[in-house]
């Protein structure tokens, strides 16, 4: 059995939260499934835990505490843990995103978060707060770009999107903005850093018409899947589940372009928006 995760002061307090939980519960000679048992969840659930992948809730902190003797520690260190710059139904998929090792994501609408230019996600954040004050916007802004920076990395995590051609179309924020915002994902897939297929209309009904689907992997822990809705969203972490989501996702990319026919009509629409 490996050892603790060591523990680094200028890791986030969950990553420092999961390492400490596996620490104690090999400390006490219980596996992920017998410390799962008494709060009635799962060992992949309590390895997502320890990996920092899923979020720590309240009530597990407190059963957590009582079964390893941990004198509250766990209690005392959660709302730390919990704290996030995300709305709260994204913040615990943000935060699994920036420790994936591979994301794939289907788009409807949008271009991703992890595409957005600043100008795009500007008029996003807009649109879903039409009467909010510009700090609040700009702060909602900032963190979606910091969000980005995850691209920064050469080769981690591996980025493999479908677009709907809807989101080609869409003019959000208005031609100059989309058309500024399809050529930064162009550049993104010319340095071959990210691979982007596009779904066009001609594709018809398809596996995902319900909505927008996230599959994210790991190194130490099971595969998530993230399901997006208005102000809302799921985590999903159920193996069968997610298996089927991850079919539905091969499904959409077997309807798709190809990831060069797909870079010719995103630059075309990019064109088309520049002439308006």
């Amino acid at each position: 059995m490996p050892g603790p995760k060591p523990l680094d002061p200028s890791s986030s307090p969950r990553a420092m939260l999961g390492a400490e939980l596996r620490h104690k519960r090999e400390e006490a000679g219980l596996t992920q499934e017998e410390l799962g048992r008494p709060l009635f969840v799962s060992g992949s659930f309590i390895g997502q835990l320890e990996a920092g992948t899923r979020r720590m809730q309240m009530e597990y902190a407190v059963r957590v505490d009582e079964i390893l003797g941990t004198d509250g520690y766990f209690a005392r260190n959660c709302e730390a843990a919990t704290k996030s710059k995300y709305p709260d139904h994204f913040a615990e998929a943000a935060e699994a995103e920036a420790i994936a090792t591979s994301i794939r994501e289907y788009a409807p609408q949008l271009i991703p978060g992890l595409l957005q230019t600043k100008a795009y996600a500007w008029a996003v954040c807009r649109a879903y707060r039409p009467t909010a004050p510009e700090d609040v916007i700009e702060e909602t802004v900032t963190a979606r770009l910091d969000r980005t920076r995850l691209l920064d990395h050469p080769t981690t995590p591996l980025l493999w999107v479908v677009l709907d051609e809807a989101v080609l179309r869409r003019e959000t924020g208005g031609p100059t903005v989309t058309a500024e915002a399809l050529r930064h994902v162009g550049e993104l897939i010319r340095k071959h850093r990210i691979i982007v297929q596009v779904l066009p209309f001609s594709a018809g009904a398809h596996a995902a018409l319900e909505g927008s689907l996230k599959l994210m992997a790991f190194t130490d822990a099971p595969p998530l899947a993230y399901l997006d809705g208005l102000g809302t969203g799921r985590l999903l972490d159920d193996p069968a589940m997610v298996a089927q989501y991850e079919l539905t996702y091969d499904f959409v990319g077997a309807s798709a372009l190809s990831p060069q026919a797909s870079l010719a009509l995103i630059e075309s629409a990019a064109e088309a928006h520049d002439r308006e």
